[in-house]
Parts: structure tokens; C-alpha cells; sequence
């Protein structure tokens, strides 16, 4: 294993908790055209004082939410930041600490990517965000998704018509355009504070070729890999560098990874994450995150995972192993955020829950959040692997 301690000097203070917590904010058209709206279907606008506390129980104090901009832009340029301002003092009164989402799915109902003014109104909310923020809270770090996942977006709308614009075969013409507006919102955010800390969150994927004896699969498969880079590499201006990209917009790495973010080249075919012996095509969480981490260079933040069902003890023990694998490299991981941490309805058939969060909402019609046992006891055991690694954690956590 190679050490990168002495390669990279980290100036980043650790968030308040490394085991953050996640609250499911799409609030996109799904694949039927209706708006679906996960804050509210979950409850979390009304119980979010609930839901604060309930993470400071078992320990995490850093949350990543996001504004939900179908809600705060309902006509053009113009705002309302009712439930935002609730979300800042409700975090002010539990001790939490957020890490923004401007867009995480969803646009307003007259806005596509495709549209000629989706840059301009994107960029413009961007800067009134920071400037209402900055006006509830002067001081302190503000770290800032400008567009979760533009990659998995771009593909659900651009190619398979699972949401806004409703594409096919153009992919690439709507991740252009995300990322024009996605670099322009960062203009204007710096612009109000030139200390705002930008965090993409993107899929960390591997496709592999199912027969590595042959070259041209192998090859075929290397190149569906790389495209996961591409957004980063217009964000810093490797790629299209008339859309501005600057290294200095990549502050820290956010990589989503999921149980199938693995599958083979030609027939889509998952690759399996807990078969005994290991399946030879998987690659681990360690190795993927190497590879993002040489090529940018950048801290990284492992900002989604989850499993749903009755596996999700043994996907959080992995990623805890695997945490500790990448912290123990000198690779500088600054935190693992479990998402959803509430359960979640399904985007295309909300009456169906995933049961994915550490909290499960059996019953849709009280919301009550009951805790999944084995969920807990995974984020304890994964706190105690933390301490025997002596990563720092706030001392009113380090009782719990």
C-alpha cells in the first residue's frame, strides 16, 4: 500500500463528525413527469428538529442538505428561503453542521438544462443563497454542492428520459450545459464570499470488461470508465475550458458509491460486492478512491452510501474497513456520509420505501422514525475502528 502521508500536507480541519449523515433531498420530475418531493414525502421539513437530535444520539453532527431549488425559485428570481432560514436555526440550535446542495435533483417547473436561461437563473440563485447564508451566519466555513451527481443526472435526463429534459442521445449536450451554469454559480458564489469551499458529490464507478483476455473489451471498458471524470475535469478546465473551470472551483472530493456502481462493459451486468471468495471483477472502495485521489490530488469525502434491506450491517462494516484502509494509506478521507440516513419512498412509486436509512419509516401515514438496530451498531463499530485510527472527533461525541 502506498503511503501518501508525506504527499499530501491536508489543510482542511476535520468536519465536526467523521460519520456524517445524509437527508434525501430530490425534488426532480421522475420518470412519470410528476414532481416528487423527498423532503416532504420523508417528513424532514416538519421533523427536522427530530431528525437533528436523533443524529447527535448516535454521534454525527455534520448532515449534508440541500435547498430544493423546484421549492425556493417557484417564479424567476425570486426567493423564498423560509424553510432554508428554518434549516440554519434548527442546525444552530442542535450543534450541526451542513454541507449545501444547491441543486441535488430538480429544477423549477419552467427550467430544463437545455433552456437558454438555465446557467444565468442558476448562477444568480447561487449567489442569493450565499448572501442570505452569510446574513444568518458571518462566520465559519460554507461548503457548497453546487449540482449533485451532474454525471447520473445528465444520464437519467439526457439519455434514458427518467427525468428533465426527457432526452435521448443527448447525455452529453445536457452535462455540458449543467456544467456551464454549475461553473458560473461558483463565479457568483465567490463573488458574494470568496471563501466558500466547493464540494462536487460525484458517482465513483468502476466498468470493467467480463473477459479480460479480450483487448477490445478491455479497452471499451477503460473508456466508459474515464467518462466518470469528465465533470471534474471541466470543473478544474483539463476539459472545455471555455466554460471557465479553474482547479482552485475543486476544494474537496465528494464520491457517491453504492453496491451497483460496478458492472461490465457490454451487458450491464452488476458486479457482486459480498460473494466468498471476493468476485475477481470487483474493486474495492480503497483502490477507486486511489484513483481519484492521485489524478486530482484533492481531499476526498466518501458523501453517499447506504445499503437497502436487510444487507445493510454488512455494507456499512465494509465501508467502515475500507475507510480505515484509505486513512491508513495518508490518503487525506475526511468523512463518510451515510445517505439516506431517514428512509426514502421511491422516485417513481413513492408508495414503495426503500428502507435504506438508519432510521425506517414503516408507516408512511405518521412518518415514525424507527432506528434499524444493526444500522447502529454498524456507525458504533465503525466510531471505534475511528478511535483506534485516532481520527479527531469533537469531545462531547467522544462520550457518547
Amino acid at each position: 500500500m502506498t503511503d501518501y502521508s508525506t504527499t499530501y500536507q491536508n489543510p482542511e480541519k476535520p468536519f465536526r463528525s467523521f460519520i456524517m449523515g445524509g437527508f434525501e433531498c430530490a425534488d426532480h420530475q421522475n420518470a412519470f413527469g410528476e414532481r416528487v418531493d423527498l423532503t416532504e414525502l420523508t417528513g424532514h421539513d416538519r421533523y427536522i428538529a427530530e431528525d437533528y437530535r436523533n443524529l447527535r444520539e448516535i454521534g454525527i453532527s455534520t448532515v449534508r442538505e440541500g435547498i430544493r431549488w423546484s421549492f425556493v425559485e417557484k417564479s424567476p428570481f425570486e426567493y423564498d428561503w423560509s424553510q432554508v432560514e428554518d434549516m440554519i436555526s434548527r442546525a444552530k440550535a442542535n450543534d450541526i453542521e451542513i454541507i449545501w446542495d444547491i441543486c441535488h435533483f430538480g429544477f423549477p417547473d419552467d427550467l430544463t438544462p437545455l433552456h437558454p436561461m438555465f446557467a444565468r437563473r442558476f448562477a444568480h440563485l447561487c449567489r442569493a443563497f450565499v448572501l442570505k447564508y452569510r446574513s444568518l451566519c458571518p462566520e465559519g466555513d460554507l461548503i457548497v454542492t453546487p449540482i449533485n451527481e451532474v454525471s447520473f443526472l445528465s444520464w437519467l435526463g439526457g439519455d434514458v428520459r427518467g427525468t428533465s429534459p426527457y432526452c435521448v442521445g443527448q447525455g452529453w449536450e445536457v452535462k455540458y450545459m449543467m456544467m456551464k451554469a454549475y461553473i458560473e454559480g461558483i463565479e457568483m458564489m465567490r463573488e458574494a464570499d470568496p471563501h466558500v469551499k466547493i464540494m462536487p458529490t460525484e458517482p465513483l464507478i468502476h466498468i470493467v470488461s467480463p473477459d479480460p483476455a479480450d483487448t477490445a473489451l478491455v479497452l471499451a471498458a477503460h473508456k466508459k470508465h474515464q467518462e466518470q471524470f469528465q465533470v471534474l475535469d471541466i470543473l478544474t478546465g483539463k476539459m472545455c475550458p471555455e466554460l471557465r473551470g479553474k482547479p482552485e472551483y475543486l476544494d474537496i472530493i465528494g464520491v457517491n458509491f453504492y453496491c451497483d456502481n460496478q458492472w461490465t462493459v457490454t451487458d450491464h451486468q452488476y458486479i457482486p460486492w459480498d460473494e466468498s471468495p471476493p468476485n475477481p471483477l470487483w474493486k474495492s472502495l480503497y483502490s477507486l478512491v486511489e484513483e481519484v485521489f492521485i489524478r486530482y490530488g484533492r481531499p476526498v469525502v466518501i458523501s453517499e452510501t447506504s445499503m437497502a434491506g436487510d444487507k445493510r450491517y454488512p455494507w456499512l462494516k465494509m465501508i467502515a474497513e475500507e475507510c480505515i484502509t484509505i486513512l491508513q494509506s495518508g490518503i487525506p478521507l475526511l468523512g463518510c456520509c451515510i445517505y439516506p440516513v431517514i428512509d426514502r419512498p421511491d422516485w417513481d412509486f413513492p408508495a414503495q420505501w426503500h428502507h435504506s436509512g438508519v432510521w425506517d419509516i414503516h408507516n408512511p401515514d405518521t412518518l415514525e422514525r424507527e432506528i434499524h438496530g444493526e444500522s447502529r451498531m454498524a456507525l458504533e463499530e465503525f466510531r471505534q475502528k475511528l478511535y483506534v485510527q485516532e481520527i479527531p472527533l469533537p469531545e462531547e461525541i467522544q462520550t457518547l
